[in-house]
């Protein structure tokens, strides 16, 4: 009897456990044990495609191979380490790299040991994943550039996540998550991200996968269409590619659409997916042409006479001269006991402001700035959009500088002086601008609307024309008004175009012919540093005696067609290239190049409306 009591109390207690665990716990033993066999794991999502006006492709996605490891699942890290490269080839920064994710990440989560593995670096190490406990190898996609380092300064690039960027979602460290580092890639990078995906698979006691349970992709990124027109990008580009450093911008100045900017020397941006190197990185970093800086937003440059139209109308609507003020020009401006030379050595004769735009005139300009004084000066020029950001979409514009009496003052506790308004009436002075702004300048000039550029095209892919099928009262009116009288803006447009079409003007040798494409513009050369009145004497401004660093900038902006100014375009190529020439000789034949082919591109826009005409400027040709 108590031998079977005992047994019917075993057996009782036995029953109840099981029904304990088989039942009452049965929701927390089964999420236990899926657990141990099934595994979560993230899938980073698609990035989104980056596309010109007219869908080609500027930044898409391509499959690759890539070794990862699960640190958690690895019985010993550096013998790992050790295995993996009897089979592929890992560097001292891999083996770094990897160790420093393994440690700043959530042990779960998948560090990359190799990116891009040719087919038979993949299979060695697929064969071998048995011995290499955390290790396999998965399919992704990996960013890739068609045009290279055509597009590269616009559109940017995307690179592994830094430390600095984790901010606890484990999304960024995924081995195959990158994120955008410049340009467009940086500029709507929460866009082209999308939303990560997820899949369960089911795992084995050794935590290799043994099947694919479900799957979710998740949501891929936004695509992105560009205003720029990779046709006319690529145009620009082996245009100024003649010349060690220079940039270029091409400007729709009814819709402030980007249509082509240009800094060379460039770089491959897929060269940062997979991750630079430290050579590679130092040779970039010791360039003296900078192929890291997009000169177009960044470059910082003295806008020399490009800048005139500033001081013109700054000079009109202040009242200090009119159309009709005569300034005798006989090659010095004096200040005191200061000399300030003309640019034409014995001096023009006698100007009103037409011819002084035309030829350009030092003097002319010198006694307009120290009549109208910096600070009218200085305001009109913001009003074109020089001295602060333009409102691009894209990081890391630089503002320039347009001084004036209390920026002086603040900045360096002096007070401005008045042979600085007479340097800053010729460009030179404090002043500084970018390639973009001089662009934005001229389309502001032939509109007389606040443009603002963009690459961002929010109507989508064009289907019909060059450029688009925006008409010109939609477009323009899509901008502020800028209220400078017509009058004031029509004699400085008449007198651009004089600077290119008439006989003594300053890039009249770069004329375009072609019937209904002519342009205006006005050129520019400034100074990087002082020429002594002995090296004046001796011709080294114009020489190549001085090295490279030392000499003059040339300067271009320009306008197409002068019946009705829709392209603009700016070009500054660093210290006159390789034959030290100023803007009219070097930097306008590339204007007028890109201001003709666009126009070619597109015939339809060459219509016969006239936006400005010499008589509206009360002037007699």
């Amino acid at each position: 009897m108590l031998v079977g009591a005992a047994q019917v109390t075993a057996l009782a207690a036995l029953g109840g456990r099981l029904y304990y665990l088989q039942v009452v716990e049965a929701d927390r033993y089964t999420t236990l044990s899926n657990e141990n066999r099934i595994g979560i794991r993230l899938i980073a999502p698609r990035r989104g495609l980056i596309l010109d006006r007219f869908g080609v492709k500027l930044a898409g996605n391509r499959p690759t191979y890539r070794a990862v490891l699960v640190p958690e699942q690895a019985r010993d890290l550096i013998a790992t380490l050790d295995a993996v490269a009897t089979l592929v080839p890992l560097s001292d920064a891999d083996r770094r790299r990897v160790l420093r994710d393994a440690r700043h990440r959530y042990s779960f989560v998948p560090v990359s040991l190799r990116e891009n593995l040719s087919w038979d670096e993949m299979s060695r190490v697929e064969v071998n994943t048995l011995e290499l406990p955390g290790v396999s190898i998965e399919q992704g996609l990996i960013r890739e550039y068609p045009f290279g380092a055509i597009a590269s300064h616009f559109v940017g690039y995307v690179a592994v996540v830094s430390e600095d960027e984790l901010n606890g979602d484990p999304v960024l460290e995924l081995p195959d998550m990158r994120v955008g580092k410049s340009g467009i890639e940086k500029e709507y990078d929460v866009d082209l991200r999308g939303v990560a995906g997820s899949k369960q698979v089911e795992v084995n006691a050794y935590g290799r996968v043994v099947r694919e349970l479900k799957q979710d992709d998740g949501k891929p990124g936004q695509d992105t269409v560009l205003g720029i027109d990779m046709a006319m990008q690529d145009f620009v580009t082996r245009r100024c590619a003649e010349f060690p450093s220079a940039a270029s911008v091409l400007l729709d100045a009814w819709t402030g659409d980007v249509l082509a900017l240009v800094s060379v020397p460039s770089f491959d941006p897929s060269s940062f997916t997979s991750g630079v190197s430290d050579a590679q990185w130092r040779l970039w970093h010791t360039d003296p042409y900078r192929p890291l800086i997009n000169k177009a937003i960044a470059g910082t440059y003295a806008p020399g006479s490009t800048f005139k139209p500033m001081v013109a109308l700054a000079a009109l609507g202040a009242g200090t001269i009119t159309p009709q003020t005569r300034i005798e020009c006989h090659g010095i401006f004096y200040l005191g006991n200061a000399a300030f030379h003309c640019w034409k050595k014995g001096g023009h004769g006698t100007l009103v402001l037409r011819e002084a735009i035309k030829h350009s005139c030092d003097v002319f300009f010198f006694e307009t700035a120290h009549r109208t004084g910096i600070d009218r000066i200085a305001s009109m020029a913001r009003r074109f959009g020089l001295g602060g950001p333009t409102g691009i979409d894209l990081p890391a514009e630089a503002p320039g500088l347009i001084p004036d009496t209390d920026w002086k003052l603040r900045t360096t506790g002096i007070r401005w002086q008045q042979g600085e308004t007479v340097s800053a009436g010729i460009g030179q002075s404090y002043d500084t601008t970018t390639p973009l702004q001089l662009c934005v300048m001229a389309a502001r000039l032939v509109t007389n609307r606040v443009v603002i550029p963009r690459l961002l095209r929010d109507e989508g892919i064009v289907t019909g024309g060059a450029t688009g099928t925006v008409g010109h009262d939609d477009a323009v009116g899509a901008f502020d008004e800028l209220n400078i009288p017509e009058k004031h803006l029509a004699l400085v447009v008449d007198g651009m175009k004089a600077v290119v079409n008439e006989p003594g003007g300053t890039a009249y040798a770069e004329r375009i012919t072609e019937p209904g494409m002519a342009m205006g513009g006005k050129s520019g050369t400034s100074q990087v540093r002082h020429i002594s009145q002995a090296e004046r004497e001796r011709g080294v401004k114009k020489s190549l005696e001085l090295p490279w660093k030392e000499r003059d900038h040339a300067l271009f902006i320009a306008f197409a067609p002068v019946s009705a100014p829709r392209y603009v375009c700016a070009t500054v190529i660093e210290h006159g290239g390789t034959t030290g020439g100023g803007g009219s000789a070097v930097a306008a034949p590339i204007c007028r190049d890109i201001l003709r082919e666009v126009q070619r591109r597109d015939p339809a826009r060459r219509v016969p409306d006239r936006l400005f005409t010499v008589a509206d400027a009360g002037e007699k040709r």
